[in-house]
């Protein structure tokens, strides 16, 4: 076992518990669709916080593939882990009571699950950055599209979390799915051009 696959099988899990999170909340919600009011801002923001945990399980291998065995990583993927977890809990409420809507347990919780998911961006970008200067590799990821991406993350993220009006908030959110919607768009699109990938085991040549 490598020490990426160790440390993931442990990042892994507790991330994968924000995910079932998510699942589960919302799930449980469609049970209750004849009782309880869906709002479309938790949906917006159920959306942004499942795309951005499928984000770091991405990023996950893109930094740390090739980290040594480290227990101050673990402590890291632990913190980050968590507030995600913490975040995606929020999301959807737990056993509302019949006929209540979705947008008031939104509002109540919407400034901590925005703000968690903003820490632990940021957490990853301190990461990135301090060891890509320390290894000589910060010229390699040094792009303009990377500090403006993260300057719209970071800045509809907080307009999101801390506008009072429904409709800047809606705004935010929707713009931040776009942000994240070319970025998945643009991947496909890699992938479509590569050709996809082969789904039959070759055969090892026959011995003449």
């Amino acid at each position: 076992m490598s020490a990426f696959e160790f440390f993931f099988s442990f990042y892994g899990l507790v991330l994968g518990f924000s995910a079932a999170e998510l699942a589960g909340g919302f799930a449980g919600l469609v049970q209750r669709r004849r009782t309880v009011r869906f709002g479309y801002l938790t949906v917006l923001l159920a959306a942004f916080v499942a795309i951005d945990i499928a984000t770091f399980w991405a990023q996950a291998w893109t930094i740390l593939r090739f980290a040594p065995f480290n227990f101050a990583l673990l402590i890291l993927g632990l913190v980050v882990a968590i507030t995600f977890y913490v975040a995606a809990s929020l999301v959807f409420a737990k056993d509302p009571p019949e006929g209540a809507h979705l947008d008031e347990h939104f509002w109540e919780n919407r400034r901590i699950v925005l703000l968690c998911v903003l820490a632990a961006n940021l957490v990853m970008v301190a990461v990135l950055t301090t060891l890509t200067l320390g290894t000589g590799e910060f010229g390699a990821i040094n792009r303009p599209m990377l500090w403006i991406g993260l300057a719209i993350f970071t800045t509809f993220t907080l307009i999101a979390a801390l506008a009072k009006k429904k409709g800047v908030v809606t705004a935010a959110l929707v713009i931040l799915l776009l942000y994240h919607g070319q970025t998945i768009t643009r991947s496909a699109a890699l992938l479509v051009k590569g050709g996809g990938w082969t789904i039959l085991q070759s055969k090892a040549p026959k011995d003449s």
